[in-house]
């Protein structure tokens, strides 16, 4: 620090996210400049986007906060004692803004007021602050009458997760009604609680639908309005409308951005990382109308309690899109490397798919050639425990969709055990399929049409899965029987599916 116009300091964390990371902070007349260490990295601010500077005692020592003209705020950790007079004069010198002191509130207490500043939301006992939470680090949120959850995104550091804890989510309970009590004053700042049998009605504040809000739904509403990084990180890939979601159930609008995507319905929100992204698998329903698309999750969202490590997306095979991505040619050349186009004309599902598989970098897995069932489709349908839908014998897996959305892997089978249930006529047209897993844990399909005995047995032997049959000989001859039986007129009018599959197996691209 010999030069009075350039302030430098080491060994300064970044705040503001799930992992903090340390770098060299250094102070010019014309704006500031933060480098992280490992990855060389550079944040850099003007001083005409400077709007205010506040000095905290946090934990590593002591924390300058900056907040910025279009609302964007930086925390600087790591400062000494020492180091608060040349800096408050630095920054009065040279930026014309005072270095406040701010204390932050050590009482304990977890019942106060929350403010909205840029894309922080901060919890105040008082007038003084007890912690901020990064909104762009919100991957879900849902609301309840009195209740708001925010879940959060996991870190990743490559492919393998942070050791340290990390706080994963975080519940606020605002109860009674919202109102505005000043005209023109901006919605997050004017909510107010009052007791839901208020007479003094005329200041709530109105859905859509005409009806008044509880506090708990306006917090809700700004949380999400918040937590859309558009205005950090500018306009996005691409975006699809009303996309038919099985699993979880609803219509949802997806959002694609550089490193991430925003999935979007009507009463949750949720932001998933592409290194999430596991899996992806493209199957053709066979109601000969519909294709699937299956994402698998690495850690999956939640809804509440319950966990999706699986997207199941439906699209009509006949619908079409005409969609133009916001990438510039040359981006698309060097860092995707071809894998994404510029424009798309084509079926919604291929285009879909096509996104995905060049955003994530993800294989797209499609049936082979290996099995087909007895109506010469891709996958059976059978039940798991109370749910019905199909269950598709892939080159290195089982997959059962829409719901519950159950992966068995290949090498994970013990053994595959066929019976028959109970006795009598009626349940002979059915039987059971049970994978036995080396892990100990049974899956049970029951349900399955006498008719697919036989496919299903081929694919298991010429898989090289020990089988065990408990079905009485009898009657595994008589589904031979009547296989050999069948009336050939059918099977000619049975087209077959996914022509647009070709010939690929587990393996390929699925374009």
């Amino acid at each position: 620090m010999s030069d009075s116009r350039v302030h430098e300091f080491d060994g300064i964390y970044l705040g503001g996210s799930m992992i903090p990371a340390v770098g060299k902070l250094k102070l010019a007349t014309n704006g500031l400049a933060w480098r992280n260490s490992n990855t060389g990295n550079i944040i850099t601010v003007l001083q005409n986007d400077m709007k205010k500077f506040s000095w905290y005692r946090v934990a590593k020592n002591y924390e300058v906060k900056l907040q910025c003209n279009n609302g964007i705020i930086y925390k600087f950790d790591g400062f000494t004692k020492e180091d608060y007079e040349g800096l408050a004069s630095f920054i009065k010198s040279h930026y014309h803004i005072v270095l406040e002191q701010k204390e932050l509130s050590l009482r304990g207490w977890n019942w106060g007021r929350t403010e909205f500043q840029g894309t922080q939301l901060s919890f105040l006992v008082g007038n003084r602050q007890v912690f901020e939470i990064p909104l762009t680090e919100v991957a879900n949120t849902t609301s309840t009458r009195n209740e708001v959850a925010l879940e959060f995104t996991q870190p990743e550091s490559g492919n393998k997760r942070i050791k340290e804890d990390t706080i994963t989510e975080m519940r606020f309970y605002i109860p009674g009604m919202a109102t505005i009590h000043t005209e023109g004053e901006d919605l997050e700042k004017s909510i107010k609680k009052i007791n839901t049998d208020n007479e003094d009605s005329e200041n709530l504040v109105l859905g859509e639908d005409g009806e008044a809000m509880t506090a708990a739904a306006v917090f809700h509403d700004t949380i999400k309005q918040k937590a859309d990084l558009r205005m950090v990180t500018g306009e996005g890939i691409g975006s699809f409308q009303d996309l038919l979601c099985l699993t979880p159930r609803g219509r949802f609008e997806v959002d694609f951005y550089p490193t991430f995507l925003r999935l979007r319905g009507k009463t949750h929100d949720y932001k998933i990382n592409y290194v999430s992204v596991i899996k992806l698998f493209l199957l053709p329903k066979p109601d000969e109308m519909h294709m699937m698309f299956v994402v698998g999750l690495d850690p999956p969202i939640r809804q509440g309690q319950t966990r999706y490590p699986f997207l199941v997306f439906q699209f009509a095979r006949d619908e079409e899109i005409d969609i133009t991505l916001q990438i510039d040619e040359e981006l698309l050349k060097t860092k995707y490397e071809g894998r994404l186009q510029k424009s798309y004309d084509a079926p919604t599902f291929e285009v879909v798919c096509s996104i995905f598989k060049g955003l994530t970098g993800q294989k797209v897995i499609v049936p082979g050639n290996l099995y087909k069932s007895h109506h010469l489709h891709h996958a059976v349908k059978c039940s798991l425990k109370a749910n019905e839908s199909y269950l598709y014998p892939l080159d290195k897996s089982f997959l059962f969709i829409p719901k519950p959305p159950t992966l068995i892997s290949h090498s994970e089978i013990g053994s595959v055990t066929f019976s028959r249930v109970g006795s009598g006529i009626t349940n002979t047209r059915t039987f059971e399929m049970k994978f036995n897993m080396k892990n100990g844990v049974d899956y049970q399909f029951g349900g399955i049409n006498r008719e697919e005995y036989p496919a299903l047995n081929e694919f298991l032997q010429l898989k090289k899965i020990k089988v065990k049959n408990e079905l009485l000989e009898e009657n595994t001859l008589n589904f031979h029987d009547e296989l050999s039986s069948s009336d050939d007129e059918d099977d000619r009018r049975l087209g077959r599916i996914g022509d647009d599959m070709g010939d690929n197996d587990e393996d390929s691209s699925g374009n």
